[in-house]
C-alpha cells in the first residue's frame, strides 16, 4: 500500500478544477445519505479529496491500477488531512477480484473511454458484486449517443484516443447501458454536463 507521498508526487489533471463543482452538484442528488463511496480509477486523487470535503458525512475509498496514480492519491490525501478519505487501494476494474468487499456507492470518472472495454465490463461486474440492491453506480465522461449530435471536439478527442490505443475511445451510451443491464444494473438517469460530458446513474437491481 502506498504511503503518504510528498507534494512532488501529486499529479494535476487540469480538467478536475473545471468539472469538480459541476460533478459535486449532481452527486448531491445521487449519493446515499451515509456509507462508503468507492471511487474506481481515482487518477490523480484531486477529485476524491474535493468530494470528501464537500460530503463529510460519507467515507471515501480511492483506488487506481497505476502505482504512480496511487502515490499521487496518497499525496493529495496527506495534504488534505481529511479523516473520511481512506488510503488508496490498487484496483484494476477489469479484474474479477477486487480488494474491497462492499460499498454503498461507486463513482467512476473518465475511465470508460480511456481504458479497454473489458475495464467497463469489469466495473459493472464489480458493482454488481459490491452494491446492495438500489445502491448507485455513477459514471462521468464523454459518450456517443445515437440520437444526439456528437460535438466536433468529442469526435476529435475520440480519434486522438484511438490513435493512442485502438482499445480506447468514446463508447456508445446505449452499449454501455446494455452492458450494465446485463450485469444487473438498471439505468436510472442521464444528466448533461459542461464541455459535452454526461453523468449516468445506474442502480443495482
Amino acid at each position: 500500500m502506498p504511503g503518504d507521498g510528498g507534494s512532488a508526487d501529486k499529479r494535476h489533471a487540469p480538467a478536475t478544477l473545471r468539472n469538480r463543482d459541476a460533478i459535486a452538484a449532481v452527486l448531491a442528488d445521487w449519493l446515499p445519505p451515509s456509507g462508503t463511496v468507492l471511487e474506481v480509477a481515482s487518477g490523480s486523487g484531486e477529485h476524491i479529496v474535493h468530494f470528501a470535503a464537500a460530503f463529510p458525512h460519507l467515507g471515501w475509498q480511492p483506488s487506481d491500477p497505476d502505482p504512480a496514480g496511487l502515490t499521487s492519491i496518497a499525496a493529495w490525501r496527506a495534504e488534505a488531512g481529511l479523516a473520511n478519505v481512506a488510503p488508496p487501494l490498487a484496483l484494476d476494474a477489469a479484474a474479477s477480484d477486487w480488494p474491497v468487499e462492499q460499498a454503498d456507492a461507486i463513482l467512476c470518472i473518465n475511465m470508460v473511454h480511456i481504458s479497454p472495454w473489458e475495464a467497463t465490463l469489469g466495473l459493472f461486474a464489480g458493482a454488481a458484486r459490491l452494491l446492495v440492491p438500489g445502491a448507485p453506480l455513477i459514471l462521468y465522461g464523454p459518450y456517443i449517443e445515437p440520437d444526439v449530435p456528437t460535438a466536433e471536439s468529442n469526435l476529435a478527442f475520440d480519434a486522438n484516443l484511438r490513435a493512442r490505443d485502438p482499445a480506447w475511445g468514446l463508447r456508445d451510451a446505449d452499449m454501455v447501458k446494455s452492458a450494465a443491464r446485463a450485469a444487473g444494473l438498471a439505468f436510472i438517469e442521464r444528466r448533461a454536463m459542461p464541455a459535452n460530458n454526461l453523468m449516468l446513474l445506474f442502480r443495482r437491481t
